[in-house]
Parts: structure tokens; sequence; C-alpha cells
């Protein structure tokens, strides 16, 4: 088994575990981040960076070219309240592109959103919220007002996922 191979194995463990937390504690685990990126490498085939890496975590090469990518995660659980935000993105870091890895209440990825710098810098730089603009953190529906989607859960397994949950429900 290579690394990848086990990296993705434990990534498998971790996502059932911290979706047991969450339904056992109603606190979340912590592994949203580690989560959204190995899925948007899996999904989109990206060569992650090494931890740590400032500005970027995953390299993506189309047509010869070379793009850096940041990738944010977040994990919406059912019912969750609207203005849910993703982590600081950091403007003084080099890269290319931020990539929002959506994730369900089991951390499977739903959805991968990405926009480019220019709007990212402009949405964070807009006059009016301190979270925006002190902290770098962007709503999940402004990312979606200004980026394009990725790729998308393909329906049937969002059915296929809707009818298990409900079929492990008690009946009333």
């Amino acid at each position: 088994m290579n690394i990848h191979e086990h990296v993705m194995e434990l990534l498998a463990s971790a996502k059932a575990i911290a979706a047991d937390y969450y339904a056992t504690t109603g606190k979340p685990l912590g592994v949203t981040g580690e989560v959204a990126e190995y899925e948007a490498a899996r999904i989109l085939g990206l060569e992650l960076t090494a931890a740590r890496q400032a500005g970027y975590d995953a390299i993506e090469r189309r047509d010869g070219a070379e793009r850096r990518l940041q990738i944010k995660g977040r994990c919406l659980q059912e019912n969750c309240k609207p203005g849910q935000r993703l982590g600081s993105i950091r403007q003084q870091h080099d890269w290319d592109a931020v990539l929002m890895v959506l994730l369900d209440q089991k951390f499977e990825a739903t959805e991968i959103w990405e926009a480019e710098r220019a709007a990212v810098v402009a949405a964070l730089e807009a006059p009016g919220s301190v979270a925006r603009n002190e902290r770098g953190a962007l709503a999940v529906s402004k990312f979606k007002a200004i980026g394009k989607v990725r790729w998308r859960r393909e329906p049937n397994k969002v059915a296929a996922c809707d009818a298990e949950k409900r079929a492990r429900e008690p009946r009333r």
C-alpha cells in the first residue's frame, strides 16, 4: 500500500469518527480542513503540498500551466444556520485561486467551488464586514456568488445517502 492509499484509509476512519463525534456531542472534531484537502485532491486530481506550505495547499497542472490553490472546507450539518463562513483566506501569500469544498454530515464532499484570486481579494476588501475585512473570512453564500462549481456529487448519490439515512431513523 502506498502512502496515498494509507492516508485515504486514515481519512475514511477520521470522517466516520468525526461524524459520530458530532452526532454525539454536537461539537466538531476539527478535521474538516484536512478532509476537504484530500477530497479536493482525490476528486480533482490535485497534488497536495507539504504540510504548512505558506499560501496554498495544492498544485493543479492543467494545459501546461501550474496553478496554486488554497483549499477551504465547510461541513454543513442538517438545519445549519445561514451565514456559515469559511476559514481565513490570507492575501499576503502567493496563490492563484481558492477551492471551497462543501461536506455533508458524514464528511463526504457534496460540491467543490472555485474562485479566482482577483474575485476573492475584491470580496475580502469590500467595505462592511469585520469578519471579511480583518479576518479574511468569506461566507459560503458569498463564495458561491463569486465562484463557479468545479464538481458536484451526482444527484442519485445524494438521494441514496438520504434514503440510507431515512432507513436508519426510528419510525413514528
